[in-house]
């Protein structure tokens, strides 16, 4: 771990910890001197991530909740301040991607999307806001999408779920700012990971659908975990002091 990275002896909560941006945050927070308190219903892919964080000497925690319940977000919080008596990151990054135009959905499938997708923000972010109070401030970070501004065809519950995250984290922007906590959200494009290459796969020719989603980028490919996890890294670090309220567009162009 480095003591003199941009994060150093900062405490960062992770959700989605364990694939994908999620993953590829949490090795690069630790990397620059965050202590890591990483969150994922995958107990086998979280527990991984923080062994490899610690191999490369880092600091890191596995917690395993379900973001939508109350009951575990509150438990999770209240261990991190168990073991480090503070947090100062908050990356609200847990999501799932739901398909489908409204007629074809269930209300059970809304329901889940938005739950995990938007009120796992509000419960992580009400479980660790009285702490930044007290503290006197913190960042936010909450995964919204590209989809927020550009929409695409059969997305409407995700795209539904990203803009409601682009809204709330305006407001909680203006709300926070004069307690010094910043709010930001992250807006990927399509981004090459786990998720994206099983539902992919799913669809039957994954080359062919590989196909179809780089062409939505002007850019020509995919972006990468990595390049999402540095900029979610300058919205959090002191870099970035200045900045509340936006909404970072990383997408290779698409929102074009």
């Amino acid at each position: 771990m480095s003591t003199e990275g941009k994060l150093a002896g900062k405490v960062a909560v992770i959700t989605g910890s364990a694939a994908g941006i999620g993953r590829a945050s949490s090795l690069l927070f630790a990397k620059e001197g965050a202590s890591v308190a990483a969150v994922d219903c995958d107990q086998a892919g979280n527990a991984g991530l923080v062994e490899e964080i610690r191999r490369n000497g880092g600091i890191a925690e596995a917690l395993t909740a379900d973001v939508s319940s109350a009951e575990e977000v509150e438990r999770a919080v209240q261990q991190v301040m168990a073991r480090w008596n503070k947090v100062d990151i908050l990356f609200n990054n847990a999501g799932i991607v739901g398909g489908g135009k409204v007629h074809t959905l269930t209300e059970e499938e809304w329901d889940r999307s938005f739950a995990i997708n938007v009120k796992s923000m509000f419960l992580f972010s009400r479980a660790v806001i009285p702490a930044f109070l007290q503290q006197g401030g913190g960042v936010i970070l909450n995964t919204s999408s590209t989809t927020a501004f550009r929409v695409v065809a059969d997305r409407a519950l995700y795209t539904a779920t990203k803009g409601a995250i682009y809204s709330l984290t305006k407001s909680m922007a203006i709300d926070y700012a004069a307690d010094r906590i910043r709010v930001n959200c992250l807006c990927p494009g399509t981004t090459d990971t786990p998720s994206l290459r099983a539902r992919l796969s799913a669809r039957g020719n994954t080359e062919e659908m590989t196909k179809q989603f780089i062409a939505r980028q002007p850019l020509g490919r995919l972006g990468t975990a990595e390049e999402m996890a540095k900029a979610a890294l300058y919205l959090v670090s002191d870099d970035a002091s200045f900045v509340t309220g936006s909404a970072f567009q990383i997408d290779g162009g698409m929102s074009l």
